[in-house]
């Protein structure tokens, strides 16, 4: 097999990332935008050691699980899966799953439930965050394309609040009309960086923030008229990026009209979400995600629950209904806070937030229950330590990676407990990822 040659492929999976598998001479080959069961003409554009890369030229044989792309934006790389029949997905998370518990994990003989799906798996996201180019004189506002810093330029995101579509034209019209300068991000220099936009699906508040390399957006009030006329913007923020990089929000927020925060309900529970609060992208699957979290608990009013990596508190007040007292844990002050604020608009009283780490706070206290809700990197090894220690009956654990999941599953299972439950939930519809909640007992 050669760099630059064709050849007659058949993609026989899918690796974690949605690219399609193919074996040619005995060496894996990853072709993006294929699926299981696709035959065709396939072009290498990249040898290693142990595996090529390739592009699909095409199709001899379609997949049955290949569906028409309902997105115009085949390039664009948010959701790279849009090719893919909904319920080969759902199976393939599963699978995926599966597979990190036992090559990452050594875990074996474990029952991978069905995936949770939607009934309607478009429109789905709460959150979007779109960077902004100058592009040959047109400014450009949409996603980056798969492995690149290329800009897909978008008029419309079929997961996205539908409302979007008008804000991007809005702050397209307002940059173009009054030649506000466009961040060029190798120089370092121009004004307009990232367009981020937050929806509240239950109430209808929408946040719209431009991130700006500099203090002031001139005209300001010309895009609060237009945006305000908008149904639903409540919130209009400006966020002060002026470091060089790719991290998109800094702390420095300005409120240009309305409130700095937008609110938000998942089942009975009202949470307060500012730009940066963390909150799950995706409000219908929440809900779910947390029912079967509780539902594998089985938890009762006897008990004390640790809620690590609590973020705003969506976790622990769900939790606190049903025990004695939920502790929350954060390292960033900002969620603490608005936590507390949920805690108190809620009207929830045995719910105590704590700056900090949450291996301190084992330390100090026991725990019937542990929940884990970790960033996408999973658990620092300093705390599962603890938490063995802390020898609470049960952990529930949900991951957004099974891959760090897997890792971590493996120490706990060595340590002393049992993997009794494994739902998948699918959170990101036409995406490679998946949400996992697991449920471990002490054995």
């Amino acid at each position: 097999m050669l760099k630059n040659e064709e050849y007659t492929m058949e993609v026989i999976d899918i690796d974690n990332n949605g690219r399609g598998i193919a074996k040619y001479d005995g060496i894996a080959v990853f072709i993006p935008n294929t699926v299981t069961g696709d035959i065709g003409k396939v072009k290498i554009i990249k040898m290693a050691k142990n595996y090529a890369v390739g592009k699909f030229l095409q199709f001899i044989t379609p997949s049955p699980y290949r569906q028409v792309s309902k997105c115009q934006y085949i390039n664009c790389g948010g959701c790279t899966m849009q090719n893919v029949s909904y319920q080969f997905q759902l199976e393939y998370k599963q699978k995926q799953v599966k597979d990190c518990l036992e090559r990452i994990g050594k875990i074996k003989d474990v029952q991978i439930s069905t995936t949770i799906g939607m009934a309607n798996p478009l429109n789905y996201r709460n959150k979007a965050q779109y960077p902004i180019r100058k592009i040959d004189n047109e400014i450009q506002v949409g996603f980056y394309a798969q492995r690149s810093h290329q800009i897909i330029n978008i008029d419309e995101c079929i997961s996205q609040n539908a409302q979007n579509t008008q804000i991007i034209k809005v702050v397209k019209t307002f940059l173009q009309d009054n030649k506000i300068s466009i961040y060029n991000e190798h120089i370092h220099k121009g004004l307009v960086r990232h367009l981020v936009i937050r929806t509240s699906f239950y109430f209808n508040e929408i946040m719209v923030c431009l991130v700006i390399n500099g203090n002031k957006l001139p005209c300001a009030d010309r895009l609060i008229d237009s945006l305000k006329q908008i149904n639903g913007v409540t919130s209009i923020l400006l966020n002060h990026n002026k470091i060089k990089g790719n991290v998109i929000l800094s702390d420095q927020i300005t409120a240009l009209y309305g409130n700095d925060y937008i609110t938000d309900k998942i089942g009975d529970l009202t949470f307060k979400i500012s730009l940066l609060s963390f909150f799950q992208v995706n409000p219908i699957q929440t809900k779910i995600l947390y029912e079967k979290a509780l539902e594998f608990a089985s938890l009762n009013k006897e008990e004390t629950v640790l809620d690590a990596y609590c973020g705003i508190g969506t976790i622990s007040l769900f939790l606190a209904e049903q025990v004695k007292k939920v502790v929350g844990v954060e390292i960033i002050p900002q969620a603490i806070l608005n936590a507390k604020e949920n805690a108190q608009i809620n009207n929830i009283k045995n719910v105590e937030f704590l700056l900090g780490k949450s291996e301190d706070i084992v330390l100090e206290e026991k725990f019937d229950a542990i929940f884990l809700d970790p960033p996408r990197k999973g658990c620092d090894i300093n705390f599962l330590e603890t938490i063995v220690k802390n020898l609470p009956q049960k952990i529930v654990y949900i991951s957004c990676d099974p891959a760090t999941l897997a890792r971590d599953l493996q120490f706990i299972v060595n340590n002393g407990y049992t993997l009794q439950k494994v739902q998948p939930v699918d959170m990101f519809p036409y995406t490679s990822h998946v949400e996992v909640i697991v449920m471990l007992t002490k054995n």
